[in-house]
């Protein structure tokens, strides 16, 4: 009896060996919670480049297994200042993906893509290096503002995938006859799959209990799938071609080093690497009722950077801490760091089976579109909070607005910077987030404080 209490109470210590069933449930609830994030981006940037079919689940492969060793390093560090030793879980980040499918539609791909992470993620090793007084020049209201603009300009990947993404059409069979082309762009078909999924997320995650909720997007992708199915729009052939074991190979896409591509995509690791704080902060709040200590947070963040790095040499897209599985801890409290190896071990086996991989290319891009549209969402509204955390006084209600109104209104206005080199238009017209993170930091160095704050913090 007393070694049942000791083995559950070990859930909520850091170290300890707790009760094999309960370990690998909540493993699992955070696997569930994190899986279709995690393999999205990579989803939606194949099919920006175009991907042939054995590419794409190279590029999911690499991206799960990736994840897994990036967690994993986290969990145990190596040494004093590589991993932050906390209990959190790493996987393919959608801050990224605006400014990953502008350098993918200008020609760039992969490799572009690739070239850039290892900048990026040199640069946020940089960041870990001088985090403390670094994150003083990024306030949440400025890192708000680059989230909150992150969110707004994935509305559109998100519309055009509920629509059935452009260009996209199937073979629907009913009886003998092949309606081919049936399911166009914008059909009824795909609008009523995507609103099938939307409303199954919405009410998995405003009704549901336990797992179901923490599951949501994944069970209401699984509604339109099926719906999807049944509409022919699901072709299963490459499944069976697909091998069951295998592992990510060293840069499978090349490397290139596009200078538009390093600059737009160094900035969003700096930024993200402040960002990461936050989820480090909650996470040991949450946990462990305390702040991260500075050789946490320093750890945590050169780990970030340098498994980036590692994660652009073998294939995969950047990856970040996920804020749903950081909600889990502060819920539950559960912090052993077996609970989190072992969603590391999954992510791992997931990653390294092809035939899991082959199965997620056949999600029709109106099912991602109904789901994704709610991650879109939050991530706006994620943003948000981290404005109104401070006040909403003018100084900072400038600094938000006009920050987006510019990143957002340029990147919209397509001909905005047409007469300007190839290279300015990448960096700044195409991705708002750019443009709002340099105007966020420039507002907030040269609007004149609030008197009042002054005052208090003197």
């Amino acid at each position: 009896m007393n070694k049942t209490k000791r083995d559950q109470s070990a859930l909520f210590a850091w170290k300890g060996t707790p009760p094999l069933g309960a370990a690998v449930s909540l493993s699992l609830e955070h696997l569930v919670a994190m899986i279709i994030g995690c393999v999205t981006p990579a989803i939606i940037i194949a099919n920006t480049v175009g991907l042939a079919q054995d590419q794409r689940i190279m590029l999911i492969q690499a991206s799960l297994v990736m994840s897994a060793i990036s967690t994993l390093l986290q969990l145990y560090p190596l040494g004093k200042h590589f991993g932050s030793g906390l209990p959190v879980i790493l996987g393919v980040s959608f801050a990224y993906l605006p400014s990953m499918q502008v350098i993918a539609a200008e020609g760039g791909g992969i490799a572009a893509i690739t070239g850039a992470m290892l900048v990026g993620g040199a640069v946020a090793v940089v960041v870990g290096i001088f985090v403390k007084p670094i994150r003083k020049a990024f306030p949440p209201i400025i890192t708000g503002t680059v989230v909150f603009t992150i969110g707004l300009s994935l509305y559109p990947t998100a519309i055009n995938y509920m629509a059935g993404g452009a260009g996209n059409t199937y073979e629907v069979v009913v009886g003998a006859k092949h309606l081919t082309a049936a399911l166009v762009y914008g059909s009824w078909q795909n609008w009523v799959i995507a609103a099938v999924t939307l409303v199954a997320v919405m009410l998995f995650t405003n009704h549901g209990r336990g797992v179901c909720r923490l599951a949501a997007i994944l069970l209401g992708m699984l509604c339109g799938y099926l719906i999807a199915a049944i509409f022919g729009m699901v072709d299963f052939s490459e499944i069976a071609a697909a091998g069951w074991f295998a592992l990510p190979k060293p840069a499978p896409f090349g490397i290139t080093f596009e200078p538009s591509a390093c600059i737009a995509i160094g900035l969003l690791f700096a930024i993200n690497s402040i960002q990461a704080i936050g989820d480090f902060t909650a996470t040991t709040v949450g946990g462990f009722s305390r702040e991260p200590t500075d050789r946490e947070l320093q750890g945590g963040i050169i780990a970030y950077g340098a498994t980036n790095m590692l994660t652009a040499l073998m294939g995969g897209l950047p990856t970040a801490t996920y804020s749903q599985n950081v909600g889990i801890v502060s819920t539950n409290k559960v912090v052993n760091r077996t609970v989190f190896t072992l969603t590391g071990a999954f992510l791992l086996l997931a990653g390294i089976c092809p035939k899991f991989s082959a199965i997620l290319t056949t999600i029709p891009q109106c099912v991602l579109g109904g789901a994704t549209v709610t991650v879109f969402s939050s991530i706006a509204m994620t943003g948000m909070k981290l404005i109104t955390s401070e006040d909403l006084t003018a100084r900072n209600t400038t600094i938000v607005g006009l920050s987006a109104a510019l990143g957002v209104g340029v990147s919209q206005a397509s001909s905005a910077l047409s007469q300007f080199p190839k290279e300015i238009t990448i960096i700044f017209g195409k991705s708002p987030v750019v443009i709002a993170t340099i105007m966020a930091v420039l507002l907030n160095i040269i609007l004149p404080k609030d008197e009042k704050k002054a005052e208090q913090k003197a």
